[in-house]
């Protein structure tokens, strides 16, 4: 570590923590129909909506009809993509007449999109037109990040309401996160990145004269590159206030018509965690205790910060093997130093890593640098944060939710450790929230080890590992952590454009997020018919220090026990090689 990083670093997480409460009291007024400022310009747009789609915003859901609006508008949605991905050769805004997509990778796109993913087996700028980049792709960067926020505000209901059977409408929920929140947020951003250098167009790829002939891997000559183009601002803006992180090119952030300049880089990775730690502040205002949202972004920061020590520190130190020649690998006014491979040399170590620990803490998933060009250790701190079950800032809302699971586990083992009902925010804790808080913290690990195992077993699969050893091995466990979690973010070196992968990884990402919403919104509708319960001497208070620590013991065992075997396999098994030579 040097100065620079540690600098860099700091002025990122103090602004956004800075951020943390204005923007966490803003969406907390929007969802509890309090007057913003916006609801002038914004009110008639959400009310003219409701009268088109024949919403009755009065209505108040039970969880299970709450639950059913969700999945069958995000089923329509991932069929709604799957076709216009199979048809775009006949649909406008396809200047470079993009063939129609695979059927396979339709559906593994059209499945990625719609559950918050966004992992791409495809180079953008050479498989989609623009009209299916917009219409499909940023439409679903919308809604499915929508769809997470909307659950989260279900569940937080759920504490905050007493005896009722109903946690809320989903339809209102959805339309007011993405008209009053993620829409302007993102508006705003887009006109920044455009005067920062990205791309927004409709003009088809260029050609450019090359200053020195080359030949391609066929042997054919090459006198001329083409610079691809188009509408890559206004997706770039909501992928990452969404953490969503599907890149408009294929190499998503560290091209630089996605993120041209030092500022772009600085606000896109700003953006990646914004809402999502706001919301931490949204949970505390809601539920009348802003003590509870500072302490869940506490046990967050308390993770996160040594992981981005860790991934800077293993990274600055370079390569051993390289040190061992005599390479001179230390930071001066002439060189970066550190292992630079795989990393933009306008970004350097320090937003390399930060970008890398944050796109994966946040289940974001974008990248301004190589991951799988990481040193092992440096590797092994974006794939164990995603394996943790993106619960640290995690998606937008899910991300939340998630952590509430894991602080009812933690809450209900305090409550066996000194011989009472274990209570949250007034209510009791009871076994029916413990079954699904269960659900929610063992099925991602389930998904992804089953898809790690059959993918190092089946030939099909097996085929598709390019690296031999631990490090190919922790190629495809960083696949299904990203999938089984979905983040997105890949790891690289792995052929996933195939039918097995494709399929395989599309389920996982499907089944990562349903499963997760279902018994989420079951602990809200459980919690709603609870009353609440007085505050008494015997109340474990869930917002001190030791039950912060207590928290972040409780993720770290869970996550411990459940990865490190795999672990040991992949990134350990490798660092210890590359020592030991």
């Amino acid at each position: 570590m040097n100065w620079n990083n540690i600098i860099q670093g700091g002025i990122y997480l103090v602004v956004l923590v800075l951020l943390v409460k204005p923007l966490g009291t803003y969406m907390a007024r929007i969802y509890e129909g309090k007057p913003t400022g916006l609801n002038i310009w914004l009110g008639p747009i959400e009310r003219l909506t409701y009268r088109l789609s024949g919403i009755n915003p009065e209505i108040s859901m039970p969880w299970k009809t709450y639950a059913v609006a969700v999945m069958i508008f995000n089923i329509i949605g991932i069929v709604v993509v799957y076709i216009i991905q199979r048809l775009q050769m006949h649909l406008p805004l396809n200047p470079m007449s993009m063939p129609p997509v695979t059927p396979d990778l339709a559906f593994n796109t059209a499945v990625s999109f719609a559950t918050n993913t966004n992992w791409q087996s495809y180079g953008g700028e050479t498989t989609l037109s623009y009209f299916t980049q917009m219409l499909t792709l940023t439409v679903q960067n919308f809604v499915s990040a929508a769809t997470g926020m909307a659950v989260l505000v279900a569940v937080i209901r759920g504490f905050i309401q007493k005896q009722t059977e109903t946690i809320g409408n989903f339809w209102v929920d959805l339309v007011r996160s993405t008209l009053y929140i993620l829409l302007p947020l993102a508006i705003i951003f887009s006109i920044v990145l455009v005067s920062q250098g990205a791309v927004q167009t409709f003009a088809p790829s260029v050609k450019a004269a090359l200053i020195e002939t080359t030949k391609d891997v066929t042997g054919k000559v090459m006198s001329e590159q083409m610079i691809a183009l188009g509408p890559a601002a206004s997706q770039i803006a909501i992928k990452q206030l969404g953490t969503n992180g599907g890149g408009f090119f294929n190499v998503n952030s560290a091209h630089p018509f996605e993120n041209p300049t030092p500022l772009s880089n600085f606000l896109e990775v700003l953006a990646i965690l914004l809402i999502a730690a706001a919301l931490c502040y949204t949970f505390g205002y809601m539920v009348k205790d802003k003590r509870q949202g500072w302490a869940i972004l506490a046990a967050m920061l308390i993770i996160f910060i040594p992981c981005l020590w860790l991934c800077t520190h293993v990274e600055q130190q370079g390569n051993p093997l390289l040190s061992k020649l005599g390479i001179d690998q230390r930071s001066s006014a002439m060189q970066p130093g550190g292992n630079m491979e795989g990393k933009e040399s306008r970004f350097g170590i320090a937003n390399s890593a930060l970008w890398a620990t944050a796109t994966t803490a946040a289940s974001n998933g974008s990248v301004n640098s190589m991951h799988d060009s990481y040193m092992p250790l440096g590797g092994l701190i974006p794939m164990w944060l995603m394996q943790l079950g993106e619960v640290i800032f995690g998606g937008v809302g899910s991300g939340l939710y998630g952590m509430i699971a894991f602080i009812i586990v933690a809450v209900f083992i305090s409550g066996l450790m000194i011989g009472r009902t274990p209570e949250y925010l007034g209510k009791k804790i009871e076994a029916y929230e413990m079954k699904m808080a269960s659900l929610m913290i063992l099925i991602p690990p389930m998904i992804v080890l089953i898809g790690t195992a059959v993918s190092v077993i089946v030939p099909a699969a097996k085929s598709s590992i390019l690296n031999p050893g631990p490090h190919g091995f922790s190629e495809v466990l960083y696949a299904f952590s990203s999938a089984g979690n979905n983040n997105g973010s890949a790891f690289a070196g792995l052929t996933t454009n195939t039918l097995f992968y494709n399929i395989a990884q599309g389920l996982a990402m499907f089944f990562a997020r349903y499963w997760l919403i279902i018994p989420a919104l079951a602990i809200a509708g459980s919690l709603s018919r609870k009353k609440i319960v007085p505050v008494s001497q015997g109340t474990l208070p869930t917002h001190t220090p030791l039950f912060i620590v207590f928290l972040v013991m409780v993720i770290l065992i869970v996550g411990a026990l459940t990865f490190i075997p795999a672990l040991a396999l992949g990134p350990i098994a490798e660092h210890l090689m590359l020592t030991s030579l």
